[in-house]
């Protein structure tokens, strides 16, 4: 990396909006942000985040007080978001995907009085009105927004325990928690990554919404490390690989589905990749020949990053480094502690499955508004009364230390008093050649509890009549009480934004009959 002010990032504790006046001075006419459209150099950005937050300011924002914005990710979404840390308020971005009602619930418990949204989102809304007293179009209003050129917003100096941002979590059914991250947290999250991987050569292609903790993941590093962040504001294979090639990426973030669909795309080894340095993959299961297809395909480095928006434990996973561990999320990152659980919340030996939670100095502060949902995610440890994150999921640690993922907490099926794994069906459907994904969920059975019912897509050109075949072979390699009762084809899997199977989705699709 760099000198200049680089060299802040060694420090325990800093300033991220100091960061971003730093790197406008330093970096100057060097690229920014673009997004096709529109291109900003250091100085500018850094000048128009200064417009930005002067106006919050004047229009009386207060400190820790959210800035809500709703919308494509555009160089102007990332300047509302760097401006509203900047005039010491809280970046609230809203979850595009979500229902009027939870967008207006989700407005509502961030507090926030101003709301920066697209011309599109609003459009699509018509006259639904979500509850803040300033609406600012961010993609036609925003210019006459700000405060004249030249502006300073008033200083703000962060402390640790101010909020930074707040993430929305991507639940499927009532107003999605708000889940608040400090600027402590994000210093010692992002400059750990930032010196780690980046530096101020570092390109980076973000193809993941800027609502999204997985965007932020390379967004604030990249940033941090005075680089350059190229944004599309929706994933398209081919638009990504040109742009890729056409602007030499060095650093990008990819969900699993993303990295499926540039493996199957035909004319992907027409690109040339070869600036990729490093590449990350988070958010949802990220199978091992998936994995390993794309440490064969794509140049670079390919890091999975396996935690939680609300923080506890991170696996940070040098996948290129471990040829031999695909199945794994890796280990625990530098300073981050996981331990494995039984029902009976005693830790368990290596091997053995069980829940997973975790502490590190990278835990949230909070959910917005909701204390008791707070404590519900946490674990006491009755040894020494410290606090861990519960994971959400089922694993276990293997004699190396690296942990494998057998699934979600929520989603373990209970039949006859077994414990049933989906993760263990779904990897015996999928070796079916004719079958080219696979998901399994538990339904209600009257004689079980709960019985095991699988979904895939099928591979071109094999037909629905292959289903029980497929089936019935599954089945004669599982144990007795893991059987799948039954098998039912569809078109895609449901996913949400940012790649996670919807298996809520999947549930709402099995027939009244298997229940």
């Amino acid at each position: 990396m760099s000198a200049g002010p680089a060299t802040l990032l060694d420090a325990e504790f800093g300033s991220f909006p100091g960061l971003i006046a730093a790197w406008g001075s330093y970096r100057g006419d060097t690229l920014a942000l673009d997004d096709g459209m529109t291109r900003l150099s250091w100085r500018e950005t850094a000048a128009l985040v200064e417009r930005i937050a002067a106006r919050l300011q004047a229009d009386g924002l207060e400190r820790g007080q959210a800035v809500a914005i709703l919308g494509t990710s555009t160089v102007a979404y990332a300047l509302v978001f760097l401006a509203a840390i900047r005039a010491g308020g809280c970046a609230a971005p809203l979850t595009t995907s979500a229902s009027p009602d939870q967008l207006a619930g989700m407005a509502a418990d961030s507090g926030a009085i101003h709301l920066f949204i697209d011309r599109a989102k609003l459009n699509e809304l018509g006259d639904f009105l979500l509850p803040t007293a300033n609406q600012i179009v961010l993609d036609e209003e925003l210019d006459a927004f700000m405060a004249p050129a030249g502006t300073m917003a008033a200083p703000f100096d962060p402390a640790e325990s101010d909020p930074f941002n707040i993430i929305y979590s991507s639940g499927t059914t009532g107003i999605p928690k708000g889940i608040v991250h400090s600027h402590g947290m994000r210093w010692r999250q992002m400059t750990f990554r930032a010196a780690l991987n980046y530096g101020t050569d570092s390109r980076t292609l973000t193809s993941t919404p800027l609502y999204s903790n997985t965007t932020m993941a390379v967004f604030l590093p990249t940033l941090y490390s005075g680089g350059q962040v190229a944004i599309m504001g929706k994933f398209d294979t081919e638009k990504w690989l040109a742009r890729a090639q056409a602007e030499k990426i060095t650093h990008t973030m990819l969900v699993p589905v993303q990295y499926r669909r540039l493996m199957q795309y035909d004319h992907f080894g027409d690109y040339d990749l070869s600036s990729l340095r490093m590449k990350y993959c988070t958010s949802a299961p990220f199978p091992a020949d998936l994995k390993a297809e794309v440490l064969a395909r794509m140049p670079g480095g390919l890091i999975e990053i396996y935690g939680m928006t609300e923080g506890g434990v991170a696996c940070i996973f040098p996948v290129h480094e471990h040829p031999d561990k695909l199945h794994t999320v890796g280990k625990p990152a530098p300073g981050h502690f996981l331990k494995v659980l039984d029902e009976n919340l005693d830790e368990v030996a290596p091997g053995v499955a069980g829940e997973l939670v975790g502490k590190s100095s990278t835990m949230m502060l909070g959910y917005k508004n909701q204390p008791e949902k707070t404590r519900e995610g946490y674990w006491i440890d009755p040894a020494d009364g410290s606090t861990w994150q519960r994971m959400g999921d089922v694993g276990r640690l293997d004699a190396d230390g690296f942990v494998e993922l057998v699934g979600r907490t929520k989603d373990v099926i209970i039949s006859g008093g077994f414990n049933i794994f989906p993760v263990d069906l779904e990897a015996e459907l999928a070796k079916d050649a004719r079958v080219a994904e696979a998901a399994v969920v538990g339904v209600t059975s009257e004689a079980w509890g709960e019985t095991p019912v699988g979904f895939v897509v099928l591979q071109p050109g094999t037909g629905e009549d292959a289903l029980e075949d497929i089936r019935t072979i599954a089945n004669s390699r599982l144990g007795k009480t893991q059987r799948v009762a039954e098998l039912y084809a569809i078109d895609e899997m449901p996913r949400s934004h940012i790649g996670k199977l919807l298996k809520t989705d999947l549930r709402e699709r099995v027939p009244a009959k298997v229940r």
